[in-house]
């Protein structure tokens, strides 16, 4: 959303900037890092850091700053009050009930992806049948190790795609990652062919994922529905010949609800 110059807060999009410099690589920041990792100089993260500390969102010891349970509480407010995940989770909790694996709903944020919501166990947790690294409700992703985020990429148009992949550091997380930027490319242009995105290995050692769109009414791609397993208990093959279809007729029953 574009807004005006004179709407523009500032102040507040350094805030948000320095609150974002936290993340898993970084938990513990002084005002130097802080500064680097979100673009002011080393005086103005200083207050921000301090105000946000006052104000609940970090704690410190005096040097070093880290990001307090106040921070859940926009997470929480949005898992619990946004529609989205409201309306997928009867579907996520079908689809592990009958298959016992685990389902999840992800959008694409900058270069993460962000998990939304995610299938449930009989006793109302978090399905356990497989939980990879990382794969907890909100947890981000990097998309270009992700099939959510190959998929969610896949539903833009090219050009943007393109920007997109040479604009992002590609770290490598397991020796099956992808990095170079043409095969990525070809990766997600096979997934925009296709309508579906499989990756294996990629994010984590033993985890392989498929991954499709889904779409509202009009035709715009809202987030990404995937499956999670394990490579000893399915080949690729047959993760498209059993887990796919699931993925696919999930993904046209909620057309009309999205």
């Amino acid at each position: 959303m574009q807004i005006a110059k004179s709407d523009f807060i500032e102040g507040m999009a350094k805030g948000m900037a320095v609150l974002e410099s936290f993340d898993t690589e970084r938990q513990r920041l002084n005002a130097t890092l802080a500064a680097q990792r979100s673009g002011i100089t080393r005086a103005a993260a200083r207050r921000h850091l301090l105000t946000l500390t006052h104000l609940g969102y970090l704690e410190s010891d005096g040097s070093y700053f880290w990001l307090s349970p106040k921070v859940l509480r926009f997470s929480g407010t949005y898992l619990a009050s946004a529609r989205l995940p409201r309306v997928l989770q009867p579907t996520l909790n079908r689809l592990a009930r009958e298959t016992g694996e685990s389902f999840s709903a992800v959008v694409l944020d900058a270069r993460e992806v962000v998990i939304v919501a995610r299938s449930l166990d009989a006793k109302g947790t978090g399905d356990r049948q497989l939980l990879a690294y990382g794969l907890h409700l909100g947890a981000r992703l990097p998309a270009h190790a992700t099939s959510t985020g190959r998929m969610l990429l896949a539903t833009r148009p090219k050009r943007e795609v393109q920007s997109w992949l040479k604009a992002q550091a590609l770290p490598r997380l397991t020796p099956q990652t992808l990095t170079d930027v043409k095969a990525l490319q070809q990766a997600v242009d096979q997934a925009r062919t296709q309508d579906w995105c499989m990756a294996s290995e990629e994010h984590e050692l033993g985890v392989m994922a498929l991954a499709v769109p889904l779409r509202d009414m009009q035709g715009r791609t809202v987030a990404a529905l995937n499956v999670v397993t394990a490579v000893q208990r399915f080949t690729p093959e047959a993760m498209r010949h059993e887990l796919l279809p699931l993925l696919l007729d999930a993904a046209r029953e909620l057309r009309p609800l999205l």
